[in-house]
């Protein structure tokens, strides 16, 4: 009933052991292609990255003994992502749409897949951690084998889709022969410093403000959506005036005139989208 610094994740916390996460994210707006997810991308990305944190395990300074003690016992991991609205700005998908659930359904769904395939692909090699017998993963209950748990639990029918696209068998096979590396493999990393390095919008989020400035120790940044500046290119509205006007508006493009229906909707910002769909 614990979690580690940030809460991206539940980890225990004892007097013996001080949970700890070491994050790490894909940022999704550099892997699509032609309008399409690139999963062979995706599928190195995430086997590289599922090493790199496994490394670090290993490699990190500890301050106190029990944050030692519970990395090296259980080796969790958050792999998450971030630039999730730049890859539907690239796909032509609106945040606030069900192409949107479609698609966050079945990216999530191969992030999940190549993390877990690939930490069991790091216990051949290395080894399952020292607790994996009786885990769950021991179990072969697998994360979204949970909802079916939670549902006896609390008596009542959990209406959550339990389908996926990609075959599983061969995770599941590879988890039974050789265990898994990490207790834990994927978290929702906040991302909010990273993705402005990266130029990217954070985590899971929408858009926070089309145009906005963001201050830090270093200075001020003005931080502005350019697949927003592109695309009024195109249609040649991209000036002085606009900008101005995006100023004004507090960046919000459904507040300027002459800007089209089509462009209002896809550029909505947070505030602009009903919370449901993010959740």
């Amino acid at each position: 009933h614990s979690s580690n610094l940030c809460t991206e994740i539940t980890l225990n916390t004892s007097k013996e052991e001080t949970a700890v996460c070491n994050l790490g994210s894909i940022n999704l707006a550099q892997h699509v292609r032609g309008g399409q997810l690139d999963i062979e991308k995706l599928q190195y990305t995430a086997t590289v990255a599922m090493r790199m944190l496994d490394n670090v395990i290993d490699l990190n300074f500890y301050p106190i003994v029990e944050a030692k003690n519970s990395n090296l016992k259980h080796r969790p991991v958050g792999l998450g992502i971030m630039g999730f609205h730049d890859a539907l700005y690239q796909m032509g998908i609106n945040f606030d749409s069900e192409e949107m659930v479609e698609f966050a359904d079945y990216s999530m769904e191969a992030v999940s897949y190549y993390a877990i395939y690939g930490s069991a692909m790091l216990a051949k090699e290395r080894g399952a951690y020292s607790t994996f017998r009786g885990s769950k993963w021991d179990r072969g209950i697998f994360p979204v084998d949970t909802i079916a748990l939670l549902e006896q639990e609390r008596g009542e029918a959990i209406p959550v889709s339990r389908t996926g696209r990609l075959d599983w068998e061969p995770v599941k096979a590879a988890v039974a022969e050789y265990g898994m590396r990490n207790s834990n493999t994927m978290a929702i990393a906040p991302t909010a410093t990273i993705s402005n390095i990266s130029g990217a919008i954070p985590s899971i989020e929408p858009i926070y403000k089309n145009i906005y400035v963001k201050a830090n120790i270093s200075g001020d940044f003005v931080i502005i959506n350019q697949y927003l500046v592109e695309d009024l290119k195109k249609i040649g509205m991209w000036n002085d005036d606009m900008v101005g006007q995006l100023k004004f508006h507090d960046g919000r493009v459904s507040a300027i005139d002459g800007i089209p229906q089509e462009l209002k909707d896809k550029y909505k910002e947070v505030f602009e989208i009903d919370p449901k769909w993010l959740i």
